[in-house]
């Protein structure tokens, strides 16, 4: 795809004036009439296209191509006699003169007169013309219906959009406008009917979409360029766990340590107030789980039935149970509208919170002693099925799709936007798979503890950068999830920690749980953090020997 040139100076070279431009970043239409004709214009290369001028240490930046962007966000911010001078001092145009008469005519609505100037451009691509020729013969059409020129609208869908071969559907639908004015307004939503009425300013945006870079800067290009570069060192940041406003365009970006929980603030002991004492179990509790807006809490017994608690009471709301099963496992709908559970014939039910049973998809789906999760849109059901394979059960479509390790499975944890399962397995390794589609095995974390118990590990910080797991020799161990580089221990237990949970809300807080009868709290030495709006993570277990 080529672009266009102007060997005229700045000041002779036609282009939109001031207003214009003001006019067209507001998305109105230009009314002044349009000096001279398209016809006549030939098509030459932008000045300096392909040379070899570059700025920049690395020489990889083309300064044509630098000064167009830098003179595209000036008109985009407003500051249109800025982008004019930039245009008029460095000899590079924005657009070319035949751009200009091009981008003129569409405004005016001159739609013969710009399908011609569209050829003249340079375009190489005969379907990129044909469909930039579309879009401007389907604004004509519009408007000549607009107008009640049916005929003449009918004329040109006919012997102008028809012949193009391009997007026969859409063809055959612009002919049920000529046959059925009404068809707009009966299969239309008022959203796309103003598609339908579309301004001449946002056609000339949808061409600009269509039409090659080197022939209309794309809008807002420079801006995606440094939130690009930003991106990037974001994410080459090993530390970084703050919010991104608070990276600057002055300095390269690199956080330090100091923005990973490190520091003890509070240990709980056993000696902690006790708010309520749920009764009832009679065996061994295997898990917990807290309902999506936190007042409510289920319980299993290990084999035996789940309860349902009123946080605020502590009175047993409902007790779930099948004659000669027992439970394994509970949780939670994401809207908090049902309940589900593993059971120990190996199937999964689901529960309305009034204890009728909704669904039973019976067979080889759970463990005794399983995992179970269910992602936030409600649909797939996730447990640990076989001991090296966790099945994802899509309960609408009905689809069982399964993630097969080498090794013995001990648990699971789901990431917040659903899209990544967390494994621990016996060999001491820790899997991340990407599940969205047919499941993918992405990073492998390693360095902690496992010989005896089961180690819970956790998704936190930031955006979920970081990985956090317990392990059997006392410590809490930190990886950076995107390169699973062992980013920080964090001593202070005296027995093996088998839990971990980050705060959802607060990227810089981090709990751990041990087998030496407490829970600790990590944070920052620095306390004036910024949180985002909090969120319930879910399911808590209990700990286990494998």
């Amino acid at each position: 795809m080529g672009g266009v040139e102007d060997d005229e100076p700045a000041s002779k070279r036609m282009k939109l004036s001031s207003e214009e431009l003001r006019r067209l970043s507001n998305g109105s239409t230009i009314k002044e009439p349009v000096a001279g004709s398209s016809r006549d214009l030939m098509a030459r290369p932008l000045q300096s296209e392909g040379g070899e001028e570059v700025v920049g240490s690395k020489g990889v930046i083309k300064k044509v191509e630098f000064v167009r962007i830098i003179a595209k966000a000036l008109y985009s911010l407003g500051y249109i006699k800025s982008g004019a001078h930039l245009e008029e001092e460095s000899g590079i145009p924005l657009h070319s003169s035949v751009v200009n008469v091009f981008m003129r005519q569409i405004l005016e609505g001159n739609w013969d007169e710009s399908v011609v100037t569209l050829r003249n451009i340079g375009l190489t691509d005969e379907r990129t013309v044909k469909s930039a020729s579309f879009l401007i013969l389907e604004q004509k059409f519009f408007e000549l219906l607009d107008e009640e020129k049916a005929m003449d609208a009918l004329n040109t869908l006919r012997t102008e959009i028809a012949p193009l071969g391009v997007n026969d559907s859409r063809v055959r639908e612009l002919s049920s406008y000529i046959v059925s004015p009404s068809y707009c307004s009966l299969t239309r939503s008022p959203k796309q009917d103003t598609v339908r009425a579309r301004s001449r300013s946002k056609l000339l945006e949808e061409l600009q979409k269509l039409l090659p870079a080197t022939v209309m800067v794309p809008e807002g290009r420079l801006e995606h360029l440094v939130e690009q570069a930003l991106v990037l060192q974001r994410d080459a940041c090993m530390f970084h766990n703050s919010l991104d406003k608070e990276m600057s365009l002055y300095s390269d970006h690199q956080c330090g340590r100091d923005q990973i929980p490190s520091q003890a603030l509070q240990v709980y002991e056993t000696g902690v107030s006790l708010k309520h004492k749920l009764s009832g179990h009679q065996k061994p509790l295997s898990s917990v789980s807290w309902s999506p807006d936190d007042r409510q809490l289920l319980t299993c017994g290990a084999e035996e039935v789940v309860r349902l608690w009123d946080v605020s009471s502590g009175e047993c709301l409902h007790v779930y149970e099948k004659t000669g099963l027992g439970m394994v496992s509970c949780g939670w709908s994401p809207d908090g509208k049902w309940i589900f559970s593993g059971l120990n014939d190996k199937s999964i039910c689901m529960w309305e919170l009034d204890g009728k049973e909704l669904e039973c998809w019976k067979g080889q789906r759970t463990l005794k002693i399983s995992d179970l999760e269910i992602t936030g849109d409600g649909k797939q059901i996730i447990s640990i099925c076989r001991e090296t394979a966790i099945l994802l059960l899509d309960r609408e479509a009905k689809v069982e799709r399964f993630i097969e390790e080498d090794q013995t499975i001990t648990s699971f944890s789901l990431s917040r936007d659903s899209r990544f399962l967390l494994i621990n397995l016996l060999n001491q390794e820790i899997h991340l798979w990407n599940i969205e589609g047919d499941p993918k095995l992405v990073s492998k974390y390693r360095g902690h503890k496992r010989t005896r118990f089961i180690i819970r590990s956790c998704f936190g910080g930031l955006e979920q950068a970081f990985i956090a797991s317990g392990s059997e020799d006392s410590l809490v161990y930190i990886w950076h999830r995107g390169t699973g580089e062992l980013i920080e221990t964090l001593p202070g237990h005296s027995g093996a920690v088998n839990c971990v949970s980050w705060n959802p809300a607060n990227p810089h807080m981090l709990a751990s749980a041990s087998d030496d009868r407490t829970i600790r709290i990590w944070g920052l030495n620095n306390l004036s953090t910024k949180r985002k709006e909090p969120c319930s993570n879910g399911i808590h277990y209990c700990n286990g020997v494998y």
